[in-house]
């Protein structure tokens, strides 16, 4: 009667378990369902924030492209350049217009809200009286140009959206950062919620391991000595009473009911110590693909046919029949596939001289198979780090070079030169023919200038002393002032901010050399024949943007091409960026110019 009543409290709990492990199952399954349902829908989210930044930046190169435009046609005074620039800014006010409403106002096609928050709405009432004098007062000039009267009026005109066009830029970056704002506290949401369903997740899984997995481990340890116990105590008591048969009798259906547990849960098998296979249970026999009823063969032969796994499963029943053994084997079945076991051999007493070794084993084949998996791809993502930096690396080095050789062949062609006819006119001056005396005089005293000359420039490449004496204000008027006089290029520069503030050293030379960069750039790949540099701020941000008038690219295919000039040059601007806790914006379109922003904290 107890054993009955043991049995059944077995049956009940094991029941209990399979539900406890079923509801754990499923609510794993409903959290990862809902974890990916919400990524989804914050990735779709994302998209279109990234589209309406990306449509807010375009308009900021908008507004400056039309104030561009205008001023070029303002001294456009050909009939035939002056209808092209017409066209060309209608056609520029129509998608600054286009743009301006979808954001405004939404837009279904490309996927902007009609509904926005408080702080944008307030922002966009803001920006629309600047917006409609822009609007029309560039209608007006166009209308005057395409008649050829009122060029009185037509400099007013010019004038107000000069005056509207910088505040226009100032509330437009104040609605882009308001974007930005909304787009990261979305992001972060969404990472706190992760991070929530990430914690839920861990703690059922610690539940289930301490309310399931282990209570189950008990419970099988539990019946394997039970069963042990159960068959030993039979044996010993087979002519006893009939009370002693019918314990035995009870003692039988128990063993029963535990070994169809076993065969039906578990992965094992009992083995004699030469390695003989006794008997294998039915899920074991059917991952092995491995008839039961054949019992002539060894437990490395069931488990392998491979004749290199046979032996060292041999070798470790012989060395650990009596201490036991729990390690992890790999093997391949008949079907050539590779599976990986959590083997554990238990050795067990029968009689006095006699033992078996049982064998249970767990199928981790999923489990390798995902670790390998993530040890592939860090392996394959380190590699590619280690890749990028070698090629900065070499590109640094390479222009650090380069540089370097370009600044001796200045001193050496230039200075050296200068130097040395110096030195000789020096020598070959007769004081006795005073003519020609004052005569060589004055030559050294311009051939001295062209050498100071050649210094300062020879210098001002190196570090320019306006850098270190007046701010990054000065440095970028006389960087363009210079390269417009070396190039021939109309390069302008505009402090529109009237931003006077010093910074530390290591962040100007960084603006100092990224904006060279740009401009370089846009004249040796892109070119250009008009360059605008503009310098603006707010409480936070310094914004350095440069304009050119040059043949574009795509940009996605040019950050695709890492190892073209373009693509390292793309990279180079983000690494020096990135030291100064700056951002970096690429706007081009093939044919029409591109627009480099940087943004830097101050």
């Amino acid at each position: 009667m107890k054993n009955k009543a043991a049995t059944s409290i077995d049956t009940v709990s094991f029941k209990n378990l399979r539900r406890l492990y079923l509801f754990a199952l499923l609510t794993i399954a409903i959290t990862v369902l809902l974890s990916q349902l919400l990524i989804q829908y914050n990735l779709n989210s994302q998209r279109s924030d990234s589209r309406i930044i990306n449509i807010s930046g375009k308009q900021r190169m908008l507004s400056q492209k039309l104030t561009k435009e205008i001023l070029i046609l303002n001294f456009v005074t050909d009939t035939s350049k002056s209808k092209q620039e017409i066209i060309r800014i209608n056609e520029i006010i129509s998608l600054w217009k286009f743009n301006h409403n979808a954001l405004e106002k939404g837009n279904d096609s490309l996927g902007f809200p009609k509904e926005k928050s408080p702080a944008l709405t307030k922002l966009f009432v803001a920006i629309k009286p600047n917006f409609d004098t822009i609007l029309n007062a560039a209608t007006r000039l166009l209308e005057n140009k395409k008649s050829h009267t009122k060029e009185q009026e037509n400099q007013k005109v010019v004038q107000t959206i000069l005056e509207n066009e910088s505040i226009f830029l100032s509330k437009m970056n104040e609605i882009v950062g308001e974007y930005d704002k909304q787009a990261l506290e979305k992001v972060t949401l969404q990472s706190k919620t992760e991070y929530a369903i990430l914690l839920f997740t861990l703690l059922v899984l610690l539940l289930e391991f301490i309310f399931i997995f282990k209570p189950t481990n008990k419970k099988v340890e539990t019946l394997i000595f039970k069963l042990l116990f159960s068959e030993k105590k039979a044996l010993k008591l087979a002519h006893d009473t009939e009370i002693i048969s019918e314990i035995k009798e009870n003692s039988v259906k128990e063993l029963k009911s535990l070994n169809y547990a076993m065969e039906n849960t578990l992965l094992y098998c009992r083995v004699s110590p030469d390695g003989k296979l006794i008997h294998i249970g039915e899920k074991f026999s059917k991952l092995l693909q491995y008839n039961p009823f054949i019992s002539d063969k060894t437990f490395s032969q069931v488990v392998t046919p491979i004749e290199k796994e046979q032996i060292g499963i041999d070798r470790i029943i012989a060395e650990k029949q009596r201490s036991g053994w729990q390690g992890e084997i790999n093997i391949t079945n008949r079907n050539g596939e590779s599976i990986w076991l959590d083997l554990s051999m238990v050795p067990v007493t029968i009689k006095k001289e006699e033992s078996e070794l049982l064998i249970i084993c767990f199928d981790i084949t999923e489990r390798k198979k995902a670790e390998q998996e993530v040890e592939r791809l860090n392996t394959e993502n380190v590699t590619d780090k280690i890749n990028q930096q070698k090629v900065i690396s070499s590109k640094i080095v390479e222009n650090q070079e380069n540089e370097q050789n370009r600044i001796a062949r200045e001193i050496h062609d230039g200075i050296g030169q200068m130097l040395t006819g110096l030195k000789f006119s020096l020598e070959s001056i007769n004081l006795d023919d005073k003519e020609k005396a004052a005569q060589k005089i004055e030559y050294l005293k311009k051939l001295s200038l062209d050498i100071i000359k050649g210094v300062r420039t020879a210098t001002f490449n190196l570090m320019p002393p306006e850098l270190s004496d007046h701010g990054i204000n000065s440095a970028l008027a006389k960087l363009t002032q210079e390269l417009s006089k070396l190039t021939g290029k109309n390069i302008l520069f505009y402090n529109k901010t009237n931003f006077d503030k010093r910074l530390d050293s290591l962040i100007e030379i960084n603006i100092y050399r990224l904006t060279q960069e740009a401009i370089n750039n846009a004249i040796k790949y892109a070119d250009s024949s008009h360059i605008i540099v503009q310098l603006s701020h707010s409480n936070s941000i310094l914004s350095i943007t440069i304009d050119d008038n040059g043949k574009g690219f795509d940009i996605e295919t040019a950050e695709k091409k890492r190892n073209s000039e373009s693509g390292m040059g793309l990279l180079f601007m983000k690494e020096r960026i990135q030291y100064i806790n700056g951002r970096v914006f690429f706007n081009s379109i093939p044919g029409e110019g591109t627009r480099i922003t940087f943004n830097i904290p101050i």
